[in-house]
Parts: structure tokens; C-alpha cells; sequence
């Protein structure tokens, strides 16, 4: 017997539709009805919650006495809990909606142990910030950081329990100093978070005919060249560290603007908006990596990410891919970057579909480490939940 195709999201099922029907026949309800019966569904929902939270902590002291809050993470089985939102999804709320929800109630359970550490680009405002908040939840502590650099840094002292750091732009491609992090550094990837980026033209004044000036990381920059040649051609272009940053340094003048999300206007007194949004691709997208200290298990829809580092002979690329294709593992991207160990040495940074503890994936990199110099595996990890 077929199993019932799930509705897309944010579309009724068939029983939900002819309960619309019937309501729309009906009597108006009365308001006071209706918010005694809203009234009514929040506390059952606020006593589901503070249940969830007392099993949370069960669940930590059956795990034993852990060291600190990271001991207790487990991103394999928030994936899992979030795939699950999704697929009971009937509507009429969006799945990304219910996922910040649910996401948000799991941030707040785990901080009663002690809220996660985690170190992202700064200052305050950024994108980096946005990503953090939108993977582990505002109950997480972020510490925002100088530098990509710094990031990794913070996270292998063990100031960090993990941080947060852009990879890639969907219209601008690889943040090359992400990459060349992963040369050296032992970090793992542990998850990675896809972020609409929306950029916004922001000024104390809000008149776009004062801009004499613009501030922005070199990425938004890229991002909105279009629209910044078509409207604001004369205007000084200055490149700064963070869009966060140059929403601070734009608030001191009126003939100064910023290229920066709407939560860096808000945190740096940007409040007028002189066009949103500007950037040249409507889909414009960063995906944000997760590093910490391990590899987890894997969660059932996972990605792996490999250095391969080649000898300089013919067809070596070749060896690179031929073991993955026969053992049929999708790539999702491949790039190369300088090894910085010889010159005219390269590394391949390759996305496969899958975890290492896979037994294709196991036997695909075990012939792989006989035909080049070195494999460095940087981590398993969930795909991406919307």
C-alpha cells in the first residue's frame, strides 16, 4: 500500500482544507472566544515545553558528569529532531518558520546545562552573527571575533566550544582564507548553515543624494556592483573588515553610508534605510561552516569534507576522483588552493555526499590514500536544514 505523499510546506492537507471550508460557512466567532481558545492552547504549549526541558535534563544525567556544555551537543540528533519538524509540516506555517522554533526551544533546553561558546566574525551585527543564531539558537553565547584567523584560533584553545565562519557566496564564490584555515589547522567541520544574505543601503540621514561614501567588507561590495554602478557611480567605495564595522564608522557622518544587514543598522544606529535590498542576485546565499574539536555520528543525510593533497604527475586529478565514482558517492564540489608545502603544489578541497563512517565512503578513501600524498578528512557533518 502507497504511504501518503507528505504536503508541501506551508500547503493544507486535504482534511485541514475542508476544515478552512467549513469555517468560512460558519457564524463569525466571537474575539473573546477565539482568544480563550488561543489562551488555552498556549499553556498546554508552555507545559509541553517545560516538559521537554525536564526530560532535557535527563537526558544529561544520563550521560553521566561531562566536562562542559559541548560534551553534551549532539548535532546528528538536532538534525534529526529538525527533519522530523519538516516532515510532520502541514502548514499553514512555512518550514522554516517551525524550524527556527523548534530550533530556538532546543538551544534553550541545552543552555540549562551551560550555553554553548561559540566564536563567529565580528562585531556585533554581522552575518557570521546571523548564522550563529540560526544554527545553535539564541540561548547559545557568541563571542565575536577579529578575524576568520582568530575564530579558529579561540576554538582550538578551547575558549570556543565552536565557532562559525563563511565558506562560500553563491555569486561570489570561495572565502579563500576559510580554505587555506583548513591547510593546517586540526579542527572539524561539524556543520555548516546556507543563509540568505539580504543587503541593505543604510545612513544616519537616509537621503541617498548625500552619500559621498560607502563602507563594506569586499564581499558586499561584489555582492551589490550592479546596483551600486547604476545608482551611486562618484560614491567613494572603502573596504572594511566586516559590514558590522562599517555600519559603525558610517554613523558618525551624514554623508556616509554602509552595506550591511538590517540587525548591524539597528545595533549601530542606522536606523534609516535608504533601499533594501540591493545586492545583484535575489538568491544570494553564504554558506557558513561549523568547526569544532570532533567528527559526530551521522545523522542520515550527511556531507563529508576532504583535503586531498596530490602528487605532480600525470592524471592526478584522475586518482583524485576515480575511487569515488566507483564506489558511486556524489561530489558536491571540488576546489583547488595552493598546499603552501612546495611551489606548484595543489590540494583539492572536495564535498562528498555521505559520512565517513559509511562503508563506501570508508573504502573509497582507503583506495584514494594509495594514489596521492596525503587525505586529511575535515569533518562529517548534517546537510543544511532550511
Amino acid at each position: 500500500m502507497a504511504t501518503p505523499k507528505k504536503p508541501a510546506a506551508g500547503k493544507p492537507s486535504a482534511r485541514k482544507q475542508a476544515e478552512s471550508r467549513a469555517a468560512r460557512t460558519a457564524a463569525p466567532p466571537q474575539l473573546a472566544d477565539v482568544r480563550a481558545q488561543i489562551d488555552g492552547i498556549d499553556r498546554r504549549i508552555q507545559e509541553l515545553i517545560a516538559q521537554r526541558a525536564g526530560f532535557a535534563l535527563q537526558v544529561g544525567k544520563a550521560k553521566g558528569k561531562l566536562a562542559a556544555a559541548v560534551d553534551y551537543y549532539r548535532p546528528e540528533r538536532e538534525a534529526q529532531v529538525l527533519r522530523m519538524v519538516v516532515d510532520r509540516n502541514e502548514g499553514p506555517l512555512s518550514d522554516e518558520v517551525l524550524v527556527h522554533v523548534f530550533r530556538e526551544i532546543m538551544s534553550a533546553c541545552l543552555a540549562q546545562q551551560e550555553p554553548l561558546k561559540i566564536g563567529y566574525l565580528g562585531p556585533e551585527g554581522t552575518f557570521s552573527q546571523q548564522a550563529v543564531l540560526k544554527h545553535f539558537g539564541r540561548s547559545a553565547h557568541g563571542l565575536p571575533l577579529g578575524s576568520i584567523e582568530e575564530v579558529f584560533q579561540e576554538v582550538e584553545a578551547g575558549n570556543a566550544d565552536f565557532g562559525v565562519v563563511p565558506v562560500e557566496n553563491s555569486g561570489q564564490g570561495t572565502i579563500q582564507v576559510t580554505l587555506d584555515m583548513f591547510l593546517t589547522s586540526q579542527l572539524k567541520i561539524c556543520g555548516e548553515v546556507e543563509l540568505l544574505v539580504h543587503q541593505y543601503l543604510l545612513s544616519r540621514s537616509g537621503r541617498i543624494e548625500d552619500i559621498e561614501r560607502i563602507y563594506a567588507h569586499p564581499q558586499s561590495f561584489a555582492q551589490t556592483a550592479g546596483w551600486l554602478r547604476a545608482n551611486l557611480p562618484r560614491a567613494e567605495k572603502v573596504p572594511v573588515s566586516s559590514n558590522a564595522e562599517g555600519a559603525r564608522r558610517a554613523r558618525g557622518a551624514d554623508d556616509a553610508a554602509a552595506i550591511a544587514g538590517e540587525s548591524a543598522g539597528h545595533v549601530y544606529g542606522l536606523k534609516k534605510v535608504i533601499m533594501r535590498p540591493i545586492q545583484d542576485d535575489k538568491d544570494n546565499t553564504t554558506r557558513f561552516l561549523v568547526v569544532g574539536r570532533q567528527i559526530f555520528p551521522p545523522s542520515g543525510h550527511d556531507r563529508t569534507s576532504v583535503l586531498v593533497f596530490i602528487h605532480d604527475k600525470p592524471g592526478a586529478l584522475f586518482d583524485v576522483l576515480s575511487p569515488f565514482a566507483r564506489h558511486g558517492i556524489s561530489m558536491n564540489r571540488i576546489e583547488s588552493r595552493p598546499s603552501h608545502n612546495a611551489k606548484w603544489e595543489y590540494a583539492f578541497f572536495i564535498d562528498l555526499a555521505g559520512h565517513v563512517e559509511d562503508e563506501g565512503m570508508k573504502q573509497a578513501l582507503a583506495e584514494l590514500e594509495k594514489d596521492v600524498a596525503q587525505v586529511k578528512v575535515l569533518g562529517s557533518y548534517p546537510v543544511a536544514v532550511p
